[in-house]
C-alpha cells in the first residue's frame, strides 16, 4: 500500500486499461528523449503471459482502477522487468517506486537470485531511477546471455545503443 493506492496482481479484464496506461505515459518518455516515434503498447500476448505467470502487477487506486502496472517474466534464475508504465496524472506520486520494490519481493519469494532490466541511460525516471531503488549498470561482457540478448535486440531495432543499457538488482 502506499498513497492512494494498491499494489495487487493484474486481473484479464484489466488488459486493455494497461495498454492505454502505456500509451499515456509514453509521451513523457517520448518528451524526455526527444524522439518522434509512434506510441505502442506491449503486444496482449506479453501482458497475457506475465499474467499467467503471476508476475503482472498494477497499482490500483482507491476505486480499484489500475493508474500503473509493471510486467515482467521468469528467465534463467532471474526476473527480468519487460515494461513499467504510470499513468501522466499519478506520476512522480511513488507508484513506479512502489511497483519495482514490489517486483523485488516477488522475485525474492520465488528464490530467484537478480531482477534485471533494461532502460535508458539518461532519462531521469529510467536509469537514475532505477539505480536509486538498487539497480547497478552492468558491463555488457558481464551480463547473463538472456539480458546480452535482450539488449542487442533493442538496437537490432533502432534504439540508441548510446543510451540503452542494462542493470541488474541482485538478491
Amino acid at each position: 500500500m502506499g498513497g492512494a493506492w494498491a499494489i495487487r496482481q493484474a486481473r484479464i479484464d484489466e488488459l486493455p486499461r494497461l495498454a492505454e496506461i502505456e500509451i499515456d505515459a509514453f509521451a513523457t518518455l517520448a518528451e524526455a528523449i526527444g524522439g518522434d516515434r509512434e506510441p505502442h503498447a506491449l503486444p496482449r500476448s506479453i501482458l497475457q503471459q506475465s499474467l499467467d505467470a503471476g508476475l503482472l502487477l498494477v497499482a490500483a487506486d482507491l476505486a480499484d482502477h489500475p493508474v500503473g502496472f509493471l510486467a515482467a517474466e521468469e528467465i534463467d534464475e532471474a526476473l527480468y522487468v519487460i515494461e513499467l508504465d504510470v499513468s501522466t496524472a499519478w506520476q512522480r506520486r511513488g507508484a513506479g517506486r512502489c511497483l519495482m520494490l514490489s517486483a523485488v519481493e516477488l522475485a525474492k519469494s520465488r528464490g530467484l537470485s537478480a531482477v534485471t532490466l533494461t532502460t535508458d541511460r539518461h532519462v531521469p525516471f529510467n536509469a537514475p531511477f532505477y539505480a536509486s531503488v538498487g539497480f547497478a549498470l552492468t558491463p555488457t561482457d558481464e551480463l547473463p546471455r538472456f539480458l546480452r540478448e535482450k539488449l542487442d535486440y533493442e538496437i537490432s531495432v533502432g534504439m540508441d545503443p548510446d543510451r540503452r543499457v542494462a542493470m541488474v538488482l541482485a538478491l
